[in-house]
């Protein structure tokens, strides 16, 4: 992985910016205007498993086929990955909501807990997959670059599947899910 870094512009005179990068209540409100797609990071090691609820998975590259996450090391989820090297990413409709609250860890859930109430189903690549999602994806780790609080992991993408559903993706907006339908 390249990092490019450009240099800085000077700043303008007329600074429209609300509130300084010390105040972080002020960037998690703006940051809240963003909507994003949930997804479920899936990852196991030997017959432990876990995962997590993410907004933040990108389409990084189309040849080779790479999804780009960001997961937080401090995610019970980072050492199982970090060690095996393996992910899914389980793209969910509305329908799964269900499924997102409880890899967020909703009413104290944790582990393998999150993974009752619905079918999962193992891959040839050991990747957890929930076939009801509307896309899943089992990838291998390409790269992470740890900045900060988080681990960027690049994905080589293994295996990608979509059920061809109708359904509405899950969005996750001002802290709330919803639906999206055309």
């Amino acid at each position: 992985m390249v990092l490019l870094r450009l240099p800085k512009k000077p700043q303008a005179a007329a600074d429209t910016c609300a509130a300084s990068p010390g105040e972080p209540q002020a960037f998690r409100s703006a940051m809240r205007e963003l909507a994003g797609g949930v997804s479920v990071i899936t990852a196991s090691r030997g017959d432990e498993r876990t995962g997590l609820t993410v907004t933040s998975v990108i389409s990084l590259s189309l040849d080779p086929p790479e999804l780009l996450v960001s997961v937080n090391q401090n995610s019970s989820s980072w050492p199982f990955i970090k060690e095996t090297g393996y992910f899914g990413v389980n793209v969910l409709s509305a329908e799964l909501q269900p499924v997102a609250e409880r890899f967020s860890g909703k009413g104290g859930i944790r582990g393998e807990q999150r993974y009752e109430g619905s079918p999962w189903q193992r891959d040839r690549h050991g990747v957890w997959l929930l076939p009801q999602a509307l896309a899943t994806f089992s990838c291998k780790v390409e790269d992470i670059l740890i900045h900060r609080t988080h681990a960027l992991i690049v994905g080589a993408v293994l295996c990608a599947h979509t059920q061809g559903q109708e359904n509405g993706p899950l969005s996750y907006w001002r802290g709330r899910y919803g639906g999206f339908s055309l």
